[in-house]
């Protein structure tokens, strides 16, 4: 039996919980409210690939490029000279889709191609080997139709995939609802599922991560506390469930 490739996070408690790391050319879906951490996550994942000599591309369709950069630039993962130097390459989504005429409230069949071949072929020609799309959500806001959400989903997917490109693809979602995604469609394209949550105790809000699924590796289901900070980013810990 040949052994699947791994994308190492560069997470260590993460990485242990998926044996090793995400089979590499997987697209993951990262859920979350707001605030639990999905942003931070994301871009830390790049910031270790390119450590591992993996570029990276980010594509956010939530936040202005400067506004992005100055969030995340206080953490020490994070250097604007990843992005100077080529490894990283930050990309407003928005913009591409003004300069391509696209039609800003809904898409419909040419334009949704037209955006996924520009997603591959910026993929292709950067030679990126992990990819962000900051939020699906927002993008599938556009598509619409869930016929057409699976179809853009499922040909992305496949496309970085024949790249060896492991994606991300963070899933905006109101809290205290049983789903992973808005239009419920996201989740079962997804080869895998990272869940940050919240979880109140004694009237405070701890962020939480949970893998729920990865196709094509055994992983723990466990529920971790999450934690971040300046200088080093994502920290997970187990939880002590007789403390909740």
């Amino acid at each position: 039996m040949v052994k699947a490739t791994r994308c190492i996070t560069g997470i260590e408690t993460l990485d242990s919980e998926l044996n090793g790391g995400i089979p590499t050319g997987s697209t993951v879906l990262i859920s979350g409210g707001s605030g639990v951490g999905k942003t931070t996550l994301s871009m830390q994942f790049l910031a270790n690939g390119i450590k591992k000599g993996e570029r990276g591309v980010f594509f956010t369709a939530t936040e202005t490029v400067p506004k992005l950069k100055r969030y995340q630039g206080v953490y020490d993962f994070f250097d604007e000279k990843l992005i100077s130097s080529g490894d990283l390459s930050v990309i407003d989504l928005w913009s591409i889709s003004d300069r391509l005429g696209l039609n800003p409230e809904q898409y419909n069949f040419d334009e949704i191609n037209i955006l996924f071949e520009v997603i591959r072929d910026i993929t292709k020609e950067l030679d990126a080997k992990r990819l962000i799309i900051d939020s699906i959500t927002s993008l599938c806001y556009r598509i619409q139709t869930r016929e057409a959400i699976r179809d853009f989903l499922f040909k992305l997917g496949a496309s970085l995939t024949a790249l060896n490109c492991t994606t991300f693809l963070t899933s905006e979602i109101p809290p205290k609802l049983f789903q992973y995604s808005q239009y419920e469609i996201e989740e079962f394209i997804a080869d895998g599922i990272i869940f940050l949550g919240d979880i109140e105790r004694k009237g405070d809000l701890i962020r939480t991560l949970q893998v729920i699924k990865m196709r094509g590796t055994p992983h723990g289901r466990s529920r971790f506390v999450l934690s971040m900070s300046s200088k080093n980013g994502i920290e997970l810990a187990p939880m002590l469930k007789s403390e909740i």
